[in-house]
Parts: C-alpha cells; sequence; structure tokens
C-alpha cells in the first residue's frame, strides 16, 4: 500500500497539470451517458501493464474468468513474463509496447505511462480498470469501474519503490511529480465507482482521492490439486518467503532473521531490482530460487513449515495461498494482512519488520499447533466464485444486460 506515515493529496485536481499529462482525462466526471451504437462491446477489462507475475495480474484473470467476452487493454505485454493463462484472452497494447525493452523493465517506461494510457481509448459499455497507478486514466467512450490495488506506489512511496532505478529515470518521475499526481487524481475522480481490495486500500483511497471505495477481496485463486513439481535443491522443512524484491517488501529483513535461526532453512521465491543485492548480502541458510511457475510453486507451499513476510502489503494474498495448503504463516501486522490472516488461527503476527522481531514470530509459530482443516476453510472464504459473486453484487446497478 503506502507508507504508513499515511498521505495527503497535493492541490485542486488537474489544476495546473501539463497539457500531454491530461491528455484523454480533460475535466472527465463520470461516466458518457450517450447513447452509444449497438455494435458497442458490453464489457472491456484494462490492467497497467502485463508484464510480470504478481497477485494484481491474478486478479485480471480472475476478472477475465467472471466475464469471459471482455478483451483485455494493457500497456504492455510480455507473455514470457507474465502468466501464460493470459494466451487464451484477447490482449490489446498501447503502441508502447513495440518497444520490446520496456516489457521487460517497465519501471523505465514510467515517465511516459500517463501519454500511453491516453492513446488507447477503449470502447465499451463498462470498463473495469484494474489499477495499482495507470489503468485508472483509460479513457473510454462507457461507463469506467476502477478496481484499484493501492495508489500509485511511484507517487506516494517513492523513495522504496524507485529505488535500484537509474538516476535519470528517477529524477524525471521526481520532476515530473506534481504533474503526474495531478493526472492520477484527475483520472481516479473520473470513475463512476471504485471497489479496492482491502480495508487499508479503502483508508488510502479516501484519504488520496475523498473517494469512498467498496471493499472487494481479490480471489486466492491456485488451484491446489494442479500438478506440483519439485524444486532442485529444497528439502522439505524450510520456511517460504513468495515476494517480488523491491525494498519496501523487506525480504533482507527476513532473510537477517535466520541469522538468529541457524537451525531453521530458508527458501525465497521472486526476483526484482534488488535481487543481486539479498543474494549477496543473506546468510547461507537462505536460498534464492528466482521465478517459479505454479507447479513448483504448490510444490514449495506444500513442502514448507509455513509463510513470512516482512512486506507492507496492500492485500496479503500469499498468507491466503499457504492457507490453501494448510500452512501457516507469520507476517508483519501492517494493510492487507489485517484482512487475510487470522491472529492464532491461521498465523501469527510481528509488529516491525526487523530480524529479531521476525525470528520471533517464527519460533512462535513454530511452536504452535495449527488447523488443516480451519487454514483450508480460512482460504475458501476468497475463493474464485465468492470474488465472482462479490463483483457482480457491487457493480448490479451498472453491469449491460448482455453481461
Amino acid at each position: 500500500m503506502l507508507s504508513p506515515g499515511g498521505l495527503e493529496p497535493e492541490g485542486a485536481p488537474g489544476a495546473g497539470a501539463p497539457a500531454a499529462i491530461l491528455v484523454g482525462v480533460s475535466g472527465r466526471r463520470g461516466h458518457d451517458r450517450r447513447r452509444r451504437p449497438s455494435s458497442t462491446p458490453p464489457l472491456a477489462i484494462a490492467h497497467d501493464y502485463l508484464t510480470q507475475r504478481g497477485g494484481a495480474e491474478r486478479v485480471v484473470l480472475a476478472l477475465a474468468d467472471a466475464f469471459p467476452s471482455a478483451t483485455i487493454h494493457t500497456t504492455l505485454y510480455d507473455p514470457a513474463g507474465t502468466y501464460p493463462e493470459f494466451a487464451a484472452h484477447r490482449v490489446r497494447v498501447s503502441p508502447l509496447d513495440k518497444l520490446p525493452g520496456l516489457r521487460r523493465r517497465h519501471r523505465l517506461a514510467l515517465p511516459v505511462l500517463p501519454t500511453a494510457v491516453s492513446a488507447l481509448r477503449i470502447d465499451a459499455e463498462l470498463t473495469i480498470c484494474s489499477s495499482s497507478g495507470w489503468a485508472h486514466g483509460f479513457p473510454t467512450t462507457g461507463t469506467k469501474v476502477v478496481y484499484c490495488h493501492a495508489p500509485a506506489r511511484w507517487l506516494y512511496q517513492a523513495d522504496d519503490y524507485l529505488s535500484g532505478m537509474p538516476k535519470t529515470a528517477r529524477l524525471a518521475l521526481t520532476a515530473m511529480g506534481p504533474g503526474l499526481r495531478r493526472w492520477d487524481r484527475e483520472a481516479a475522480l473520473g470513475a463512476e465507482r471504485y471497489l479496492v481490495n482491502s480495508t487499508a486500500v479503502a483508508d488510502a483511497v479516501r484519504r488520496i482521492y475523498g473517494i469512498e471505495a467498496v471493499v472487494v477481496p481479490p480471489p486466492a485463486t491456485m488451484d491446489v490439486d494442479g500438478e506440483h513439481v519439485a524444486v532442485d535443491g529444497c528439502e522439505p522443512g524450510f520456511f517460504l518467503c513468495v515476494s517480488r524484491l523491491l525494498p519496501y517488501k523487506h525480504v533482507d529483513a527476513v532473510a537477517d532473521a535466520f541469522r538468529l535461526l541457524p537451525d531453521e532453512r530458508l527458501v525465497v521465491v521472486g526476483e526484482g531490482p534488488i535481487a543481486d543485492r539479498l543474494r549477496t548480502g543473506a546468510p547461507p541458510n537462505v536460498r534464492f530460487v528466482g521465478s517459479v511457475g505454479d507447479a513448483e510453486l504448490r510444490w514449495l507451499y506444500q513442502a514448507c513449515e509455513g509463510l513470512v513476510s516482512a512486506s507492507y502489503e496492500d492485500f496479503g494474498l500469499t498468507p491466503l495461498e499457504a492457507a490453501a495448503h494448510g500452512k501457516p504463516c507469520a507476517v508483519l501486522r501492517w494493510g492487507g494482512f489485517l484482512d487475510t490472516v487470522v491472529e492464532g488461527e491461521t498465523g501469527v503476527y510481528f509488529d516491525r519488520p526487523v530480524a529479531e522481531e521476525v525470528a520471533e514470530a517464527l519460533r512462535d509459530l513454530r511452536s504452535r499447533p495449527w488447523s488443516t482443516v480451519r487454514l483450508v476453510d480460512h482460504a475458501a472464504a476468497f475463493g474464485p466464485d465468492r470474488f465472482a459473486r462479490r463483483l457482480r453484487d457491487a457493480l448490479e446497478d451498472l453491469l449491460p444486460a448482455a453481461t
């Protein structure tokens, strides 16, 4: 989500923003209620960029499953870098996608994404924008609804998010920050309705945009009965951390905790800009396996003793994936984890992302008995069917008749 200190909006929405930044949003309030031709598609889905494998991308797949006739619109699409299931859907990309280097290093495109977003107009009666920063700015011919994973980290948590980027890109984003924040708020206020993934993000949306959002928890979509493939060099009995390797994820604190737990082992799944630094600084009982497929990830969840995360998360998806496999978690008492972990029943909390507290929480997790039935039932409450039902309930008055 955002930094624990909270955030305040900057200035009046739209005031003084550069013309190039405001293309496609200029003063838009609510949706266009004019009569549209019958050939207009009933529903579309939009997402920031499909270049990686994470919780937000799983939500897009869940949206596509809920509305299978919808085309997915995005700025960048890297089929090899994201989930293979997207190949079964119609994906429309922006002109920016012609630059293949950006598909693998999407953060370099952040300064120009408002222009790329504004160039991809979506024609549909209803567009659901899965957004963590840009997709809510897509211009649409019909009603726009935003499913917000978090207000843009690079605008409201820049020090952490931009760490590791080239200096020129960081300077460009810093210089453009005020205009981008105005563009961001203008785009947000152009939506008919805001949905969010957690109560923590609902608080942030209220604080930054002044919008009251509806909480619709995203689904835990991993099929626990799918193929399991063992990961070489990982003997069962380890703790598991599944995370993008970014500063605000605090994987360094988790790894450092295992200096204090020499008899335990940690396996870290994920890639990111600080991967080399983390690998170099980790103790010998920590193993980094990089990005893995779903079959390997299922095996890792099944073979671990529990999940650990010290991240400031907008929505705590990985504890639900662990619970679906009957495994408890030790996580930071913050943000989305407060919605997805039941203390003492599905996991334990620690209060700060520091090695000593992480280690103590893992000792606590080891010492407790855990009910596999309770864990699995908890994860089931966040299943895809319930997500689709909650989504339709939240949008009942806006959904076109054809959906």
